[in-house]
């Protein structure tokens, strides 16, 4: 029994991070912009990552060289990919941004080939390729979108895999800058909220909270909080059981975001919808460290 506790703590997470797919949908149907999003966003995670950082005990590194990071990674891991997707959802399908996102290790393989991190292999350049025939399905065949003028939005739907991508090379590239991975968010949040709120403020994207709420403000708090939530427990999964073990959290999050989407949402989709959802999930194994091989050293770097 104590084998399966892993496997359920992954399946907790990707079916919780799938929810937050059609929740963003909702709330960027309230018309609101992506920067004033963005900062309610990313102050609910400083709020919530504040609380778990203090029940550690663990103060914030406030260096200039962490700060820089903080920066560094408020842009590239939400600033600029949420605003992307933001625009996106406002035309794509839930279930589609949930196939985009599922590129993210595709895209990583060739990043991390440029910056010297890994080495190349002809079985995880194949899933490269799968990736990049699926996303061909998605724009190449008649009436697989539901809509022509959609196909336009799809470059803009995969920012947000591109920057997560280059945001996990970059952590093995160059580190943290001495901060843990929950003090790296909570120092990401709190500078994504000091760049994003002026900016809000000056370009008219400001959100203001005092209103008569509707679906759109509860599915936004809804989404951050669950991003926070689940982002802490994804960063407990890695720490105990190996980033190899937990790359496999892509297959849940994107078979449940389209399963949320079906279901809140009443989304469905066409036969090459589905035959790319396949073929990505075959190129998401192939483009995968070897889950035996590198298993063990996986676990030690980890810890």
């Amino acid at each position: 029994m104590s084998r399966l506790i892993p496997f359920a703590w992954l399946l907790f997470i990707g079916v919780s991070w799938g929810m937050t797919q059609p929740l963003t949908k909702i709330a960027v149907s309230g018309g609101y912009q992506p920067l004033g999003m963005i900062f309610w966003q990313m102050l609910i995670s400083m709020l919530v990552l504040g609380v778990i950082n203090m029940l550690r005990r663990r103060p914030l590194p406030l260096d200039w060289r962490v700060i820089g990071f903080y920066i560094a990674f408020a842009l590239i891991g939400t600033v600029i990919p949420n605003a992307a997707s933001y625009k996106a959802y406002t035309v794509l399908p839930s279930g589609i941004m949930s196939l985009l996102l599922s590129l993210i290790p595709m895209m990583a393989f060739p990043i991390a080939l440029i910056l010297g991190l890994d080495r190349f292999s002809i079985k995880r350049m194949a899933g490269l390729s799968l990736g990049l025939f699926a996303i061909l399905m998605i724009i190449g065949v008649p009436d697989a979108l539901p809509n022509a003028a959609m196909l336009a939005f799809i470059p803009l739907g995969l920012i947000p895999s591109l920057m997560y991508a280059f945001e996990g090379n970059f952590v093995a590239r160059f580190g943290t800058g001495g901060a843990g991975p929950l003090q790296l968010l909570l120092g990401a949040s709190i500078a994504g909220v000091v760049i994003t709120g002026p900016i809000a403020v000056g370009t008219g994207q400001w959100i203001n909270p005092i209103h008569v709420w509707d679906i759109a403000d509860f599915a936004l708090i809804a989404s951050a909080l669950i991003h926070t939530l689940v982002y802490t427990l994804y960063v407990m999964i890695v720490r105990n059981y190996g980033p190899v073990f937990s790359v496999q959290v892509s297959y849940v999050v994107t078979a449940s975001g389209l399963g949320w989407a079906m279901l809140i949402l009443g989304e469905r989709y066409s036969g090459p919808i589905w035959l790319a959802l396949v073929v990505m999930f075959v190129g998401i194994y192939l483009v995968s460290p070897d889950l035996k091989s590198k298993k063990n050293d996986g676990e030690s770097q980890s810890r």
